[in-house]
């Protein structure tokens, strides 16, 4: 019954870990990732308790999907520019 208390933790476990870790790229995407499964699991939930549609399911795959692509597209430049992807080495001069 209380199912959605779950993946509301998950989701706020994921944006709580965003906070912790922010000084590394990647495990910032893997905690976005993470927060953006628990949404997913509270919204499949939440549509097949009360409309049963899921065309915006799949919709909202997509924009997860775009999000992992460009986070791992700005991680790439920034290990090909600088040398790594902690943001405490980046001077905001050579920008």
């Amino acid at each position: 019954m209380y199912v959605w208390l779950i993946f509301f933790f998950m989701f706020m476990m994921g944006l709580y870990l965003i906070l912790l870790n922010r000084k590394i790229l990647l495990t910032m995407l893997i905690s976005l990732e993470f927060s953006m499964l628990g949404l997913f699991y509270l919204l499949l939930f939440y549509l097949m308790m009360y409309y049963n549609e899921f065309y915006f399911m799949m919709l909202f795959m997509v924009f997860m999907v775009m999000e992992s692509v460009l986070g791992l597209l700005i991680m790439f430049c920034m290990v090909r520019f600088i040398g790594n992807d902690i943001f405490e080495v980046m001077n905001l001069l050579e920008c």
